[in-house]
């Protein structure tokens, strides 16, 4: 009952939602972990909680530079705050950017995020919950809260940290006792599979993870005329910025240049600011910070260049108080020089080009690309792109007249992000290069629409680019109508969960779309519509009670089908007639479909006249196909004809048993009636 049972879990899991769970106030328990709970038997029993989920041992730590026996985990030991200081404190002073100190994990990008963070107590706070110390009910135990592909998730940890000699590898807080920047980089390391996953990222991605906001990237090599504007807007707004300079080889990788910037490394973005009467005019600054908490800027504007003794000595002292350890100002045309990518993470999803806030509407789809079923590739792939998931939007309602704009449209924004990547690292996987098209929808049913639609229209938007980031989101203005939103990887058979989230300034509304589920089932067969061959032979295993065995049936279907050369198969197994005889019997049917109707069918089908059906040829011949029929029945995306035949057989059961049930009174209370019906059949 594996389709079905899916459809009850979704509508299960969309209940639970409904009620508030995934939210920040009611996470979701990674691995079904109860802080408090656990943290009461640690307190009653006088036991240090040890996490069984992510124990101390090598392979939390990594799984190739950081893996078991390599040269970089000799000598590691885990240990708790209270066994490297005799006075471990979680936050000294409240929780500020020289608290966070990388250590040797190239993870710069995370450590960006959350000295970002650290500028907004309330949303430091919904990722480290209040209440956490190690003075009152000290039991070794602590949580954080992260966003996880559209809900929160509480994570539970112990407080043993890797080390040597007595320091943490990792990262640290320039106060040597202070702890809670390294033990939420365990929970997130823990959230991920292991502290290696967390090496090498996009600052956007711990940005979204820290908020559950959306993010935008600008390239600075051409930026929009109003950056300024833009970045100032954020910073008010509380929104996470970040930035780094691209790297043009692996040579590059966090080279220093000549005025001490890194390349290839994350920074954030922490202020901006004008100074008045600097050589007759004013002056626009921005505020930067390493995450190394050292390695500065030194050109203009940097913290004893000569460019502060020509403003105010009390401007210039207000900006150099409000510094920090790896914290510069520079100017912003020299940032725009400088700098390659402007990252962005919206809290609330608000138009950052309007003067006054506006929040957005949102909506959620969670999908999968599947090999063989839903992973079409893109538009390069025009035989299975259609197969993609695919996502009707309404934009029903004109943005508000700007008078310097005479074109009527609706804005949105469109991110598309993919689940999980980093836990596959452990198995040599990584980030797709994924991204998406849309097109214009204007008349058409809404059912999931095929390979001709595709070849006869163009898309009217896309994503800039197809990358291998989690997530990729363009901001586009489309006029009022209906459009099509298709997800994709850039090559086909990737799998991957994904989630995509449609944000508009009006209202809208949108739906996934879906084949239409349905069957014309065949008239009961009658002796006249038999083939005599078969009449024959059937009756010569079958004997006097014209009744056959699972052992005849294969024979039959054996030796009628080894008489058409161009089928590929093995020939029919114990276990399908088996099956075949079982389903028959359940439904109460006196009869087998004809192999002679289904092998038509399977010859109209096989258009490439292979003798074996692709997984795209079969949805195509079967077009209530799902994706759990696929996975259960193509080998290689091929389906070979005894295969087909099982398939044909179980979904006519099947839909000849729904049409039995579905004639019946049914209470409304029984809401999914067809799940029980199949709880002890095992269709698929």
């Amino acid at each position: 009952m594996y389709a079905f049972g899916g459809i009850a879990a979704r509508i299960q899991t969309q209940r639970l939602q409904a009620e508030g769970m995934g939210s920040n106030e009611q996470a979701v328990r990674l691995f079904n972990q109860d802080y408090e709970a656990l943290k009461q038997q640690c307190l009653e029993s006088g036991r240090l909680f040890e996490d069984p989920c992510f124990p101390a041992e090598p392979p939390s730590l990594g799984f190739k530079e950081l893996a078991p026996h390599s040269s970089k985990t000799r000598g590691v030991e885990w240990m708790r705050p209270t066994e490297l200081t005799d006075d471990p404190q979680f936050i000294v002073g409240g929780a500020t950017r020289t608290d966070i100190c990388q250590g040797a994990l190239g993870d710069c990008w995370l450590l960006a995020a959350i000295a970002s963070l650290t500028l907004n107590d309330i949303l430091l706070h919904r990722v480290v919950p209040h209440g956490q110390s190690f003075q009152d009910d000290y039991a070794g135990i602590f949580h954080f809260q992260f966003w996880q592909f559209g809900e929160w998730v509480d994570v539970v940890i112990d407080d043993r940290l890797p080390a040597k000699d007595g320091e943490l590898m990792f990262v640290h807080s320039a106060e040597g006792n202070e702890f809670w920047s390294a033990l939420i980089e365990k929970a997130y390391a823990k959230l991920n599979g292991s502290y290696e996953a967390l090496s090498g990222g996009s600052t956007t991605e711990g940005f979204e993870d820290f908020t559950g906001g959306v993010a935008e990237m600008y390239e600075l090599r051409k930026p929009p005329r109003d950056l300024y504007k833009i970045i100032g807007k954020a910073l008010e707004r509380g929104s996470l910025l970040g930035c780094s300079i691209d790297i043009t080889s692996a040579f590059d990788m966090e080279a220093v240049t000549f005025k001490k910037l890194v390349k290839g490394h994350a920074y954030s973005v922490t202020g901006l600011r004008q100074v008045g009467n600097y050589q007759g005019q004013m002056e626009k600054l921005i505020r930067i910070r390493n995450p190394w908490g050292q390695v500065e800027w030194t050109g203009a504007w940097s913290d004893n260049s000569r460019e502060w003794d020509e403003i105010d000595p009390s401007e210039r002292e207000d900006l150099h108080l409000k510094m920090e350890d790896g914290e510069f100002w520079m100017s912003f045309q020299e940032f725009l020089r400088q700098f390659s990518r402007l990252e962005i993470c919206n809290l609330t999803p608000d138009a950052l080009s309007a003067d006054a806030a506006s929040f957005w509407n949102t909506i959620k789809f969670h999908g999968t690309w599947r090999r063989g079923s839903t992973a079409g590739g893109c538009r390069n792939h025009p035989n299975t792109f259609w197969i993609n998931p695919q996502y009707k939007i309404t934009l029903l309602e004109e943005d508000d007249d700007d008078p310097e704009d005479d074109e009527v449209a609706c804005s949105f924004l469109v991110a598309l992000m993919q689940k999980d990547r980093r836990r596959y690292r452990r198995h040599g996987q990584d980030m797709h290069t994924i991204g998406f098209a849309i097109y214009e929808f204007k008349g058409c049913q809404n059912i999931h629409l095929k390979k001709d639609f595709f070849l006869a229209h163009s898309s009217c938007a896309r994503s800039e680019t197809f990358i291998n980031l989690r997530e990729v989101s363009s901001r586009l203005r489309l006029p009022p109508g209906e459009y099509l939103i298709v997800p994709s990887t850039f090559e086909p058979s990737k799998e991957a969960d994904f989630v995509l989230r449609v944000f508009t300034e009006k209202q809208s509304e949108t739906e996934e779309l879906d084949d239409e589920i349905s069957a014309n089932l065949e008239d009961e067969i009658t002796e006249d519509d038999i083939d005599d061959s078969f009449k024959s032979l059937f009756a010569q295993l079958a004997g006097e009670d014209m009744e056959i065995s699972v052992h005849e049936l294969r024979t039959i279907l054996n030796r009628v089908v080894s008489k058409h050369k161009d089928l590929k198969t093995d020939g029919f197994s114990m276990e399908s007639c088996r099956t075949m005889v079982n389903l028959m019997d359940e439904s109460s049917s006196s009869h087998l479909p004809l192999l002679s109707h289904i092998e038509v069918l399977f010859r109209q089908f096989d258009l490439d006249k292979s003798g074996a059906m692709s997984s795209y040829e079969m949805r195509l011949a079967v077009e209530s196909l799902n994706q759990i029929l696929v996975a259960r029945y193509a080998e290689n995306e091929a389906v070979d004809f005894d295969n087909f035949i099982c398939c044909l057989v179980k979904l006519e059961t099947m839909f000849s048993t729904c049409v039995i049930w579905s004639s019946a009174a049914v209470p409304a209370d029984r809401g999914l009636f067809w799940e029980p019906m199949f709880s002890g059949r095992n269709f698929f």
